[in-house]
């Protein structure tokens, strides 16, 4: 597979302890399959090996932002690869195949194992669990004051009335055009 940064450069197979990855001897970066990602997030002691193999100029905490955004393909398939925010809030920005796995620039794996090794991803579950909460009760509290019963199921997208319904319905609206004439 040739690097998706370097685009010239064949990526070479390396071992971080028992983990196999694979590394771009230009620009550093790491391919990582879907399970072997899972595994090292999972893990503590492939937490360890990651951290033990940073780069000399690896700082925790200290990033370098790229500031020309720049969308890779994947080196297994070729498809453009998303760019995606570790856990919604690491501020490592991933390049994600779904299908094959993740490309990680210079240091971001080791940052981004920084971050679950300080509770960061613990954060960031809690937080969605509480902003899923919020949205369950905003939905409930819609419903309440919907005027249209919710013990109505809606079809194709439309909601069903009855007779008496479409009455009311009609009357209102008869009652709104008169008070506007009048």
């Amino acid at each position: 597979m040739a690097c998706p940064r370097c685009k010239s450069l064949a990526l070479v197979e390396v071992a971080l302890g028992q983990t196999k990855v694979c590394e771009c001897t230009g620009c550093h970066g790491l391919w990582v399959d879907a399970a072997t990602f899972d595994n090292i997030c999972t893990d503590r002691e492939r937490q360890s090996v990651v951290l033990g193999s940073a780069s000399e100029m690896f700082k925790p905490g200290e990033r370098s932002i790229e500031m020309k955004i720049q969308y890779l393909r994947c080196p297994a398939c070729r498809q453009l690869m998303q760019r995606v925010n570790f856990a919604k809030c690491s501020g490592v920005i991933v390049d994600l195949c779904k299908g094959h796995g993740s490309w990680f620039d210079r240091d971001e794996l080791q940052h981004i194992v920084e971050f679950i090794r300080t509770g960061g991803l613990d954060l960031a579950r809690t937080k969605e669990k509480a902003e899923l909460e919020a949205a369950r009760r905003r939905l409930e509290a819609a419903r309440r004051d919907q005027y249209i019963p919710m013990d109505r199921e809606p079809i194709h997208g439309t909601w069903t009335f009855g007779e008496t319904d479409l009455f009311d319905i009609a009357g209102s609206i008869f009652d709104c055009i008169r008070s506007d004439n009048d």
